[in-house]
């Protein structure tokens, strides 16, 4: 690999996060020691008595989940007697970027697409979409989980599983308050977590909140805010470049502002807002999350209703993904072989039923083993009438920046900043990070 190019992508990568040149020398002692280690594994994935041998990173969890895939895999290796993946788990970016730049790249990667703008920079990831055109499997995957691929008119992963947003509920508080719809407008939602507040000892702090609020800048603050961002026809990105100074936006922050406002919505622990303590201990009627939940595990009373629509229906995908790294043209031909069996009704089915994901495959979702899967699971069924409204997050490359700048909006709104002000400070730090790129 040329030392050059090598360095340069660690460079670009890390000097965001370091700010001394003696953390920058440790840094490069830590990815050299790596990157011999690295370096040592890579024959293993060669050809060998005509097999070809591909590595498979993932991160998967919880662990129940990664057993799923793990049977699939060998059913994979036991139908293909000339390719044989191998399923590893490796959490985190860093150790990814730090494989890629060392030119000793797993085969296969699974990964969030919001990470897929950086390793298109890196020159990292195949495009595939002459590859997709030619599948006939193409017209079985349901068409707007394509649009969380796309970038600069190239598609660079498949999806491995998909799912949604929606609003989880305790039917027992909504008939004890008297409710017997659930909300479809924003108003109505608002009216309804008015409702189901309640102060039993007059000292103004209600020990039943209608809604939990993500407090916090990470990405669940971000991921929980979309569905509203989305049905109010807002947007983040405009070509590739931030834009959030927009109605959409800032009516969907208000809207979260007014909760607030009410004093029917209560914040989480900061950076905690995906847990469900507080929904399971009737503290909260009304839940923003997504089928993955442990509330369906739970011994409660609960049920689903779909993001309630402003100016129109929409919530947010949550998909994994599966990136071919470039390699060599052998083992990546062997690697669209795998993503091939991912897209399958097969594969699709039994994973869906497995770990309770939504299937990327319609023929898989249409399946009879599917339909008698949720027709245990009936909430299911609120999330896949949902994906026909369901759109993804942004890709570009500098998503992360995005994320964190977003966060910081929203949970400056939630503490009592205006909207307005929240965005445009955020718009501002992120067009001097644009500039500066």
């Amino acid at each position: 690999m040329n030392i050059n190019i090598c360095s340069s992508h660690i460079k670009n990568f890390f000097c965001q996060f370091l700010s001394s040149a003696w953390q920058f020398s440790i840094l490069r002692i830590v990815l050299s020691v790596c990157l011999i280690f690295l370096s040592s594994c890579q024959g293993q994935v060669e050809k060998n008595d005509g097999v070809i041998n591909l590595t498979l990173w993932q991160s998967i969890n919880p662990p129940a989940n990664r057993d799923v895939f793990q049977k699939l895999v060998d059913k994979f290796n036991q139908t293909h007697t000339d390719i044989k993946v191998k399923s590893i788990y490796a959490e985190g970016l860093p150790k990814v970027l730090t494989a890629v730049v060392g030119n000793v790249p797993p085969d296969i990667l699974s990964f969030s697409p919001q990470t897929t703008g950086q390793f298109v920079e890196l020159g990292a990831i195949l495009p595939l979409e002459d590859w997709l055109e030619k599948l006939p499997l193409k017209s079985e995957i349901i068409p707007n989980l394509l649009e969380e691929s796309r970038l600069n008119g190239h598609i660079w992963s498949i999806p491995l599983y998909t799912s949604n947003i929606g609003i989880f509920y305790r039917p027992k508080l909504f008939q004890a308050a008297g409710i017997t719809e659930t909300p479809k407008t924003w108003e109505e939602l608002r009216q309804v977590a008015k409702k189901l507040t309640i102060d039993r000892n007059g000292d103004n702090r209600p020990e039943q909140y209608g809604m939990l609020l993500p407090l916090g800048k990470g990405e669940w603050t971000v991921f929980s805010w979309f569905p509203f961002l989305l049905s109010a026809g807002g947007e983040v990105v405009t070509n590739n470049h931030p834009n959030l100074m927009n109605q959409g936006a800032i009516s969907a922050l208000q809207f979260w502002q007014d909760l607030m406002k009410d004093g029917s919505a209560t914040l989480s622990a900061p950076e905690r807002g995906y847990e469900e303590d507080a929904f399971i201990a009737e503290r909260v009627a009304m839940q923003i999350t997504g089928p993955w939940t442990y509330i369906m595990k739970s011994n409660v009373d609960y049920k689903v209703f779909p993001i309630p629509a402003s100016v129109e229906r929409a919530t947010v995908t949550g998909t994994g993904i599966l990136h071919v790294m470039k390699t060599t043209p052998g083992r990546e031909q062997a690697a669209l072989k795998f993503l091939e069996y991912v897209l399958s009704e097969e594969f699709q089915k039994e994973w869906s039923i497995g770990t309770g994901f939504l299937p990327v495959n319609i023929k898989a979702a249409q399946s009879e083993a599917f339909k008698q899967f949720i027709s245990k699971k009936p909430v299911l069924k609120v999330f896949m009438e949902q994906m026909s409204v369901a759109h993804p997050r942004p890709i570009l490359a500098g998503y992360s920046r995005l994320s964190d700048s977003l966060g910081r909006a929203i949970e400056a709104t939630l503490l009592g900043e205006s909207p307005e002000k929240a965005l445009k400070t955020a718009q501002e730090r992120l067009e001097t990070i644009w500039e500066s790129k």
